[in-house]
């Protein structure tokens, strides 16, 4: 049977983001992978590109006790102005060179530092109102600069599709990846960030055959309203309230894994050549709300999405493991 890795982002998951209620919560649900992005170590709320060291070995330690261990670094890479200028958004700009030195390199050093293979990432904000078509040069060019740099040191980075960036729909991020044509460069699938610019059940289900070819894991979220109707140029943050469970969305999730379920072993070996264990299915449910840099679900919520995914795994037979009496009982073996 074909068989996938359930992850998903902790901090969705925590009212507070405290590292031990993210851990609780996914421990609970039965998971035993999960991708960092915002945590509270005992300083306050921080991003883990700003975690200090002894902030980084105090989760070490937490993923010891609650048996967790990190899928990706769900950095913010990529989430800047791919040009200095004024474009009405709040987007920041910072040179390329710069980014590339620092940035970048933060990010891997917290793969590193979490033993994970994976960087989540993304494709640059073009100004607003000009078409993303025009920059795919030049930001294959600096996503190709990113993918050499992870692949100095091992890893590998997902470009996520997302509006509002140069990659912000299967083909474009199909059409940047073939351009980079570097195996440490992979696309990212994410039906609800498609869904929420316009796209329908069948055009969401194009894009993921698009992405096929340089497809490394998949989001899982869904979105759902009724009120739109064709094509957003441009989401803003109103429209980040209609996330839905996986088997209750426009993301054609059920078709899609009847099509994962038979594409898997091509990529799983594809990863595999990566370093990576399998293939992850990352869940980023949004269902309290989304935005720009994040979103929230709660212990419920994400217990809610999640049974929602199994729902759609089980229907197509796609296999996936949750923590087991055997699980606990290897655990408390290795403690004593």
């Amino acid at each position: 049977m074909s068989s996938v890795i359930l992850s998903g982002f902790a901090d969705e998951s925590a009212f507070s983001k405290r590292a031990n209620e993210q851990f609780a919560a996914l421990a609970a649900i039965g998971l035993q992978h999960y991708s960092i992005r915002f945590v509270d170590v005992g300083n306050g709320i921080k991003n883990v590109m700003m975690l200090e060291p002894s902030e980084i070995e105090t989760l070490q330690e937490l993923h010891k006790e609650y048996g967790m261990s990190v899928s990706s670094i769900g950095s913010p890479i990529g989430k800047v102005k791919l040009l200095d200028v004024e474009d009405g958004t709040s987007n920041k700009f910072i040179p390329f060179e710069k980014y590339l030195a620092e940035d970048v390199q933060t990010a891997c050093d917290r793969a590193e530092a979490f033993d994970c293979k994976l960087l989540r990432g993304f494709s640059f904000y073009h100004p607003k109102g000009t078409s993303p078509e025009d920059h795919i040069d030049q930001v294959s060019d600096q996503l190709g600069q990113i993918a050499e740099a992870c692949d100095k040191r091992g890893l590998t980075f997902g470009l996520e599709v997302e509006a509002n960036l140069v990659g912000q729909t299967g083909d474009l991020l199909a059409a940047i990846a073939e351009k980079v044509n570097n195996p440490a460069l992979v696309t990212i699938f994410d039906g609800a960030n498609m869904v929420m610019q316009g796209l329908t059940s069948d055009q969401v289900y194009a894009q993921y055959e698009a992405m096929k070819p340089s497809l490394g894991w998949l989001h899982i979220k869904d979105y759902k309203d009724p009120s739109l109707n064709g094509r957003v140029d441009h989401v803003d943050e109103e429209s980040a309230s209609h996330f839905v469970p996986a088997d209750q969305g426009d993301s054609a999730h059920e078709r899609i894994f009847e099509d994962l379920k038979t594409f898997l072993p091509t990529l799983a070996d594809r990863m595999s050549r990566r370093g990576v264990e399998g293939i992850y299915l990352d869940l980023e449910p949004h269902v309290r709300g989304g935005g720009q840099f994040g979103g929230f679900s709660g212990p419920d919520g994400f217990g809610i999405a999640a049974r929602g995914l199994c729902r759609v795994l089980d229907k197509v037979g796609i296999d996936y493991h949750l923590r087991t009496f055997e699980d606990l009982e290897a655990a408390k073996a290795q403690q004593s």
